[in-house]
């Protein structure tokens, strides 16, 4: 899809850019502190926009002092209240998520627009599948791909119609594949950039299946330019599920994938514990465009961990370090993990 470019702070999406991973504070954005800390571990995670919840004037305060503290680019997000949105923009917002739908009178949508387009600023234009317009639910007998759209087109025209289209659109659904549809309607119809995400896709393991679903559906067609996977829960989560559906698809480089063994009756370690330890520990090293296997025996491993750069096997209390295939180390279980950092702090083939 050939979309426009949008910067956004510093940071561009659109006209072929790589696609980058945005989240959202789940803090009290009033809570400077809290939420300088959320943003620091989320931009330590990959994650390259960050979006805040503005729910009142002081949480629009406190953006500017946040911004002060952070280091990649701020959405604010605005439901109801234009004076808010005027304010979030005031304070530092670098973007702002708006539905024109629920701000009011098109005069305060005119304010809006124009505080924006003073300072360039884009604005995201947010339609969600659960706050589908009564008319269009009733004119397509539901809510549907087609009414999803029409209610977005309809909400960029406001805001073009005021002489402004430094736009992104975001069409959302909880229904992965009314959301695949939806977008592969809207492609045809704009060249504004497109926020891809099923919303409120669930827990850990539900929303990262129907998340990764959705999300390889509509980017595989060449669709979209910036994602979010939304998880109930730690949002550093759904920068590290948003990087791995990126690398999945080829759509991004770098970083160390993980690749391990099922567990079976020959396994003689904590294979689910080393697993994740190694996970962690890797996420440290995004520099790296490398494999990491983690086998679960010393009979398999080294055979199965060929393909891999490097791969780390366990025995009875003890381990095996391995590089293209071949051992080159032996030790203690424990010190495994110690070993596996040191070459991948001084990696070369």
């Amino acid at each position: 899809m050939n979309t426009k470019t949008v910067h956004i702070g510093d940071r561009v999406i659109g006209g072929g850019n790589p696609i980058l991973i945005q989240s959202m504070t789940n803090t009290k954005t009033q809570d400077v502190e809290a939420t300088v800390n959320q943003i620091l571990k989320l931009e330590a995670a990959g994650c390259d926009i960050i979006r805040c919840a503005v729910p009142d004037m002081d949480a629009a305060k406190a953006l500017g002092e946040i911004k002060k503290r952070v280091h990649i680019p701020i959405v604010a997000d605005i439901h109801f209240d234009y004076r808010l949105a005027i304010a979030a923009m005031e304070n530092g917002a670098d973007k702002i998520r708006i539905n024109p739908g629920n701000i009011g009178s098109i005069d305060r949508i005119k304010t809006v627009v124009d505080v924006a387009k003073e300072r360039n600023i884009p604005i995201r234009v947010g339609v969600n599948s659960g706050s589908l317009e009564k008319e269009l639910v009733e004119k397509y007998g539901g809510v549907t791909a087609e009414g999803l759209v029409e209610s977005a087109l309809d909400k960029v025209r406001i805001i073009e119609d005021l002489g402004y289209d430094n736009l992104v659109i975001s069409i959302k659904s909880s229904d992965v594949m009314m959301c695949v549809k939806a977008h592969e309607l809207i492609a045809d119809k704009t060249n504004h950039p497109l926020h891809v995400g099923i919303t409120e896709a669930g827990t850990l393991i539900s929303g990262n299946i129907k998340s990764a679903c959705g999300l390889s559906m509509i980017l595989s067609q060449k669709i979209g330019d910036t994602i979010r996977v939304s998880l109930t829960g730690d949002p550093v989560e759904e920068i590290k599920s948003a990087k791995l559906i990126l690398k999945t698809l080829g759509l991004r480089k770098g970083g160390v994938e993980i690749v391990s063994c099922p567990t079976c009756g020959r396994t003689q370690i904590d294979l689910i514990g080393l697993a994740n330890k190694v996970e962690t520990l890797v996420s440290e090293f995004d520099n790296l465009d490398i494999k990491v296997a983690v086998m679960g025996c010393v009979v398999n491993g080294p055979g199965e961990a060929k393909e891999a750069d490097l791969g780390v096997a366990g025995g009875i209390g003890e381990g095996l370090l391995i590089k293209s295939g071949e051992i080159i180390k032996k030790m203690p279980e424990n010190k495994l993990l110690d070993a596996l950092r040191e070459e991948l702090e001084n990696w070369s083939k």
